[in-house]
């Protein structure tokens, strides 16, 4: 009889558990994709302060084709590679997309030196606006919230925010722009 008891106490227990938690729990939107790092998952949300302190989002830049690049001034292939951004930037920075008007970046610096930082966005010709730092290198919080365990890395956002594509360098990021523009 005790045996039966426990086993009943323990379902009930159970049961209840589990009908309060059903209770409590809010339907996810129906429009919105799950926040994630995988292709279809909307982007974590990165809100930074630029070199002059101002706090930039990520999500200020919805409405835009977004490519996310976590970059460094001491990294020789981020550097190498920034010739190729600064070329598909120029280019399709205008350009209407099918899921947004215009293309930017949002340059995600691992650098601990905000001198060195600013001095590699001036010498690379790095023109657009959303440049972000927290100034602490591989301990950079959207480094880890990105899980970005190496440099360049980086992220295309529709203009809803949800990615599309992932580690597009040189001639693949420029076909991936070039067949989304309208």
């Amino acid at each position: 009889m005790v045996k039966k008891f426990s086993i009943f106490c323990t379902t009930g227990i159970f049961t209840i558990f589990i009908l309060l938690a059903s209770c409590t729990s809010k339907p996810a939107p129906a429009v919105q994709a799950p926040v994630g790092l995988e292709i279809g998952d909307q982007a974590p949300e990165l809100a930074y302060q630029s070199p002059d302190g101002k706090t930039i989002t990520l999500s200020s830049l919805r409405g835009q084709m977004v490519l996310v690049d976590f970059w460094a001034s001491w990294c020789m292939p981020c550097r190498i590679e920034n010739p190729n951004i600064v070329k598909v930037y120029n280019t399709y920075k205008d350009k209407s997309f099918k899921e947004g008007k215009g293309f930017t970046i949002y340059s995600v610096s691992l650098d601990t030196k905000k001198e060195a930082w600013t001095g590699a966005i001036a010498y690379d010709g790095l023109a657009w606006e959303s440049h972000v730092s927290d100034l602490k290198g591989w301990y950079s919080v959207s480094a880890a919230m990105y899980q970005v365990s190496s440099i360049p890395s980086n992220f295309l956002l529709n203009g809803n925010g949800v990615i599309i594509a992932k580690n597009l360098r040189a001639e693949a990021l420029e076909q991936a722009i070039r067949e989304l523009a309208n």
